[in-house]
């Protein structure tokens, strides 16, 4: 994977994840987790896709060839 494509990847999971923590707060979020006694589905996905998308891109910008 070269540079660029790490750059774009670490920058896609940084925005996932912080979109996902903003989802997790929403009114939604907070009556899915009144009902369900967990956070919804939505905000799990972003962060968990998030995660992986900024160790990726990371991994990416420090392993040398």
């Amino acid at each position: 994977m070269n540079k660029i494509t790490s750059i774009v990847i670490l920058i896609i999971g940084i925005g996932l994840l912080v979109y996902g923590i903003e989802a997790s707060d929403s009114v939604g979020s907070a009556v899915s987790e009144v009902v369900n006694d967990a956070p919804s589905n939505k905000s799990i996905v972003l962060v968990v896709a998030g995660l992986l998308a900024t160790v990726a891109g990371g991994v990416g910008l420090i392993k040398r060839r």
